[in-house]
């Protein structure tokens, strides 16, 4: 194994294992009923599936994506995982799917990080271990319906930063011409269909440079999602101080977030709110209509992937509009994405008890 840990990109690159895990059951009364096997290590990269396979046929199912840090102190770190496992039950009973409990998905996990050691990147070459839990449907079935076997596996995979450069910004232009997701449809799931479907968006604004931001299906007025992670926005204002008028007035930060059954849950977006309110920044859930991002001084894309990916500007062709928000990344996202990297590497103390720490 010969890898350049500063050059790696967010690509796949085989280790030496994957953990695979089966479910077989019976759908009674409109209940699936059945038990998940143990997890286990094998170095086979390849599922033999029917071709009548559910997940084949009706895309019957989901995945996740979480890191596997080595800190600064050379302990393994795995960032919010039981997070995951939820989010991953979540989609399953949306798809009518059986889905790893807590247990399995933890065991899972550990094996697949003890198992592929060497592919771990040393502590500062911003390179992490990735592991892709996958549950799909396997089921062969020609009528449309649920199937009743499901395959869990996790593959890990060394990665570099999303963006390539890492921290710097990247810029943006509005869709209006594709609908990511419908409000009552998919887009609060992980799954796979979500993200086909706006491939004809993204690749189509990739071939222009850019990165795809989308607009909520109904109305194309607010924003949704930033490709396929979460919007973040920091704005500040001047309020009055309380405790005197006769004060100078103190800027108030808001972190705002567009509220949506359209958006995916971030587990990344739910620990920068966390961190916000740390700092006593107000935060805002709330619908964010494209043109207020006038009114907002730093902007950013935010997930597992990407951590925080600033943007320099967002570009409205239908508007003729063009949103800047500067060509390096802004002071408070800066303060936030080292927050939790901190954590993540072991370099600040994990309060919120996010991190496992694996013995290995």
């Amino acid at each position: 194994m010969n890898i350049d840990w500063k050059e790696l990109g967010f690509h796949y690159t085989e280790t030496d294992t994957i953990v695979r895990c089966s479910f077989s059951g019976e759908w009674k009364n409109g209940e699936l009923i059945g038990e998940w096997g143990e997890p286990y290590i094998t170095t086979d990269k390849y599922i033999s599936l029917h071709v009548s396979a559910t997940c084949l046929q009706y895309g019957q199912e989901a995945f996740e994506g979480l890191k596997v840090f080595r800190g600064a102190d050379g302990k393994v770190r795995v960032f919010r995982w039981q997070e995951n496992a939820k989010r991953m039950q979540r989609s399953a009973l949306a798809l009518k799917m059986a889905a790893p409990t807590e247990e399995i998905f933890g065991k899972a996990v550990r094996m697949a990080v003890k198992s592929n050691l060497a592919y771990l990147p040393p502590y500062e070459t911003g390179a992490t271990l990735y592991l892709r839990p996958l549950l799909i449907g396997t089921t062969p079935r020609l009528g449309v319906g649920p199937g009743r076997d499901f395959e869990f596996i996790i593959i890990p995979s060394p990665i570099g930063p999303y963006y390539k450069g890492g921290f710097h910004t990247t810029t943006f232009i509005v869709n209006r011409t594709v609908d990511r997701a419908a409000p009552l449809g998919t887009g609060q799931y992980k799954v796979g269909g979500n993200y086909a479907a706006s491939f004809r968006a993204t690749e189509a604004a990739h071939l222009q440079g850019y990165d795809c931001l989308f607009t909520d299906s109904k109305t194309h007025r607010y924003i949704d999602e930033c490709s396929a992670a979460n919007f973040i926005g920091i704005k500040e204002s001047k309020e009055e101080s309380r405790r005197s008028k006769a004060e100078s007035q103190e800027p108030l930060i808001e972190y705002l977030t567009p509220r949506s059954t359209a958006i995916l849950p971030s587990i990344t977006n739910d620990s920068l709110i966390t961190l916000a309110r740390e700092l006593g920044w107000r935060v805002s859930r709330r619908r964010i209509r494209i043109d207020e991002l006038d009114n907002i001084d730093e902007a950013a894309a935010c997930g597992t992937a990407c951590v925080i990916s600033p943007i320099d500007r967002v570009i409205d062709p239908d508007k003729g509009k063009v949103y800047n928000f500067g060509s390096e990344p802004g002071e408070r996202l800066t303060c936030l994405y080292h927050m939790l990297q901190d954590i993540q590497y072991g370099r600040a103390e994990d309060k919120h008890g996010w991190c496992e720490i694996i013995d290995c």
